[in-house]
């Protein structure tokens, strides 16, 4: 069974759009980071689309790398959020500005 190419890039635009949301709208870093994650796994299903419509692997090598950025992020996010709660208890992200200077 073959899924149409418009409709799993459609897929991928929602599922962009909910982190964009997510980001924007949400104050919890962690949620912040989910929404991050939502939206790089939106563009690697965006990129096996398009692979698949054109029969090129280029597009597969691109969804590697994204995997490999998408991990770096998840551990230096977590390791700041760990550090920041010791700090404020509190993973808030408009309590984050008061760490200036």
């Amino acid at each position: 069974m073959n899924i149409p190419t418009n409709y799993v890039v459609a897929l991928s635009a929602v599922l962009f759009t909910l982190g964009v949301v997510g980001v924007l709208i949400r104050r919890n870093a962690i949620i912040a980071f989910m929404s991050v994650e939502l939206m790089l796994n939106a563009a690697n299903l965006a990129f096996i689309a398009f692979a698949r419509a054109q029969q090129q692997v280029s597009g597969h090598v691109f969804v590697f790398f994204v995997i490999a950025v998408a991990a770096a992020e998840v551990a230096v996010g977590l390791a700041l959020i760990v550090t920041i709660f010791k700090a404020k208890h509190s993973i808030d992200v408009d309590q984050v500005s008061s760490l200036k200077g």
